[in-house]
């Protein structure tokens, strides 16, 4: 089997290439907007790091309460303001949406992302009462289901989360090790497995694993992997693929919306 085919996304995607470059333009301009009114904190830092940072969007009234997305890339590229304009649906809810970026690999290693971002999310946590829902895509479907392994994030932040939504995560992280990028990843069996939220103890959080039907093939086993082991509900969205599957974030009554926030009230 070739790996490294296997997990690759953008050559399967019409005109995957140009997503990223979409992806900016809508970002960037949503972060005009949103400074402009003066609802955007861009840059928050979490830690010392000039990448340990946080986007946090705010909504036009008293916030019901904090959603966290935690962007993808397999760990070894793009940053949170890629993603900005993803924020809008949560938004219109009346949510505060906080956008992490993270150290990428090889400069540093999966676990030490993982900390970067339960560090992160324990910094924004502070300055925002209520609940909190989380929501990742791809390596940060990753990174939000190792938020739910005990003792990864403090307890009192671990408490207030309500709902979290993997979107296309890798859920074992073995399969990479035959691929080309563990070169940047550097992982072993032992870390392998210990970053693989297939093995970590069953969460009391409510989940939801969605991942869009036309996917690869791989995805859809990692995202059924998630979903058997922790016994959780499992969406596949008819017609997305790995880019697209995300588009529901920019609309508050989308499927994908309510499974993060509930239904619209």
């Amino acid at each position: 089997m070739d790996w490294d085919d296997a997990y690759a996304n953008a050559k399967y995607i019409p005109y995957g290439e140009n997503y990223p470059k979409r992806w900016r333009a809508d970002a960037d301009a949503f972060r005009q907007k949103m400074s402009v009114l003066g609802r955007a904190r861009l840059g928050v830092m979490y830690g010392h790091g000039t990448r340990e940072v946080v986007d946090v969007f705010l909504p036009d009234g008293i916030p019901k309460g904090l959603m966290v997305f935690v962007h993808g890339g397999y760990w070894v590229r793009f940053e949170g303001s890629l993603w900005s304009h993803f924020a809008q649906g949560a938004l219109e809810r009346g949510w505060v949406v906080a956008m992490p970026t993270y150290d990428l690999c090889p400069r540093v290693r999966i676990p030490d992302i993982t900390l970067q971002v339960a560090q992160a999310i324990s910094v924004i946590a502070r300055e925002f009462d209520g609940p909190i829902r989380l929501a990742g895509h791809s390596a940060g479907g990753h990174l939000v289901s190792r938020m739910l392994d005990p003792g990864v994030l403090p307890q009192d932040v671990l408490s207030r989360i309500e709902t979290c939504v993997p979107i296309s995560p890798v859920s074992d992280l073995r399969p990479l090790m035959n691929t080309l990028m563990n070169r940047d990843f550097r992982l072993d069996d032992a870390m392998a497995k210990a970053e693989s939220p297939i093995f970590q103890q069953k969460p009391t959080v409510p989940v939801t694993v969605w991942v869009g039907a036309e996917e690869r093939p791989v995805f859809l086993d990692q995202a059924q992997w998630l979903a058997d082991a922790w016994g959780c509900a499992h969406v596949v969205d008819p017609g997305k693929h790995h880019f697209d599957v995300i588009d529901g974030l920019q609309d508050a009554d989308s499927r994908l919306m309510s499974a993060i926030l509930g239904s619209a009230s």
